[in-house]
């Protein structure tokens, strides 16, 4: 069924409670909940959340020391929440900003940042391969495209800075429009671009149930449907039980603002997606995409994209609206106008799969901090950590935050535990409903901006008047 506008109506959300999105309805084992806490469960290391953040972080502790007990307690599924709903992107590229880390640890350290992120990219497909979990990494790299002359300014501005400071043109690499064709043929309208080879492409639902079984392999012990009330020194209270542990680590990403005392801490940005039925072959030899290789954009609401092990394209974006009433929710999951604006990016910078039909279109909450920069930290006087404040870069992000909690966990000094998000510390963002307003005025003037730079071919000086609250570029 089409609306008024010619676009078909966004399909609707799948009946099984636990398939959220594409890729947790394709997962091939069944979703039925593990056991559910009951009573008090006695441990040494106890973790919250059993997405990315929580499955690395367990994973890792008891591969490191297999007599260690740990616990991991999930108000869902294991993978329900960002981890099973992203793009699949096994991105390198730091998850906050160069220039906020190296004012507290200096440039050096931004670069061993870098590189760890791209060390980061091959370790999880060593995991994914030894672990045998399916769930089609493949790392052929990523391409970022420029449509208008202000992106072709600010890929230029990007690559620069990467190299100014140490990375080279073997990580990140400027190319023309006809380099860019040679790696996908059917982009519509690209100028130029940029390519790395640190990125790999996952279906990540899967690779979230595939740790989680690993983890249990190990003897880590997982409880689902079982939230966490409340995280205090050595004592995790569920609605069913309480967990006691010498060490509790909170992994809980967005979901930390439905505790009374972390409203404040993050803002929940949902980013949306949608996908494709699988394409012919045909199309995809028309549109030359190499698999395993993402695709995305430097608008100020851009996109990205993968082909995906069963020959569909996912596609995603940022933009939904931020509510004030009820910031996470299965209603934000999806939406009308975000749902045009990505099936337009489709037609328009794939034409040739613009008669594809959508099977799917879903949504999930990505924790922002108010400096877009991450953090993992760990308390040894009362035993508390914290992994997570990924804003969007969480499927590497994870990976690393859960081997340096190991570290730190463990009382080692590594070359993890000297990153410069271990320890770093970020202010609450501002009281409702300042924290709305200003969401929704950051949406408009990044939408705005895109249309007027599509129009004019100017830079939209607008743009950075919202550019104190955006993650850097």
């Amino acid at each position: 069924m089409n609306g008024p506008d010619g676009v078909a109506d966004p399909p609707p959300a799948s009946d099984n409670p636990w398939s959220r999105s594409l890729w947790l309805e394709g997962v091939v084992e069944d979703l039925t909940p593990r056991e559910q806490l009951s009573g008090d469960h006695t441990c040494d290391v106890a973790i919250v959340g059993a997405g990315f953040a929580g499955l690395w972080t367990a994973y890792y502790l008891k591969a490191a020391d297999p007599s260690l007990r740990v616990t991991v307690v999930e108000a869902e599924i294991a993978g329900f929440g960002a981890a099973g709903r992203n793009g699949g992107f096994v991105s390198a590229g730091i998850a906050g900003s160069g220039g906020r880390y190296a004012r507290r640890s200096g440039w050096d350290s931004v670069l061993r940042a870098e590189r760890e992120v791209q060390r980061g990219v091959d370790e999880i497909g060593r995991v994914v391969s030894s672990e045998g979990i399916d769930c089609g990494y493949k790392k052929s790299g990523a391409l970022t495209v420029a449509t208008t002359e202000p992106q072709v300014q600010r890929l230029n501005a990007r690559v620069e800075a990467k190299h100014r400071f140490g990375l080279g043109s073997e990580d990140i690499r400027l190319l023309n429009a006809d380099e860019c064709a040679e790696l996908v043929r059917g982009a519509e309208g690209v100028l130029a671009g940029t390519f790395t080879p640190h990125c790999a492409r996952v279906d990540p639902a899967r690779l979230a149930r595939g740790l989680a079984a690993a983890c249990e392999r190990l003897g880590v012990k997982i409880y689902e449907q079982s939230p966490a009330e409340l995280l205090r020194p050595k004592v995790v209270q569920c609605r069913g039980g309480r967990v006691l542990a010498d060490v509790v680590v909170r992994a809980t990403e967005s979901y930390t603002i439905r505790e009374r005392a972390e409203r404040r801490s993050f803002l929940p940005l949902y980013s949306l997606m949608i996908a494709t039925e699988p394409l012919p072959q045909q199309t995809w030899d028309e549109l030359g995409w190499q698999d395993g290789m993402g695709i995305g954009d430097v608008r100020h609401l851009y996109y990205y994209s993968q082909r995906t092990v069963d020959g569909r394209i996912a596609l995603g974006g940022r933009g939904a609206p931020y509510r004030l009433m009820n910031p996470i929710s299965t209603e934000n999951e999806q939406d009308a106008r975000v749902y045009e604006r990505l099936c337009e990016t489709l037609r328009e910078a794939f034409p040739a799969a613009a008669q594809a039909r959508i099977t799917h279109h879903w949504g999930g909450s990505l924790a922002v901090p108010r400096d877009w920069c991450m953090r993992t930290t760990f308390d040894r006087t009362t035993g508390l950590g914290f992994v997570g404040a990924f804003g969007g870069h969480g499927v590497t992000a994870a990976n690393i935050s859960g081997r340096t909690m190991r570290d730190l966990i463990f009382g080692q000094t590594t070359d993890l535990t000297s990153l410069p998000w271990v320890g770093h510390h970020t202010r609450n963002w501002e009281p409702e409903p300042l924290r709305f307003i200003a969401s929704r005025v950051i949406t408009k003037t990044l939408a705005s901006s895109d249309a007027y730079e599509e129009r004019s071919g100017r830079p939209a000086k607008r743009a950075w008047l919202v550019k104190p609250f955006l993650p850097p570029s």
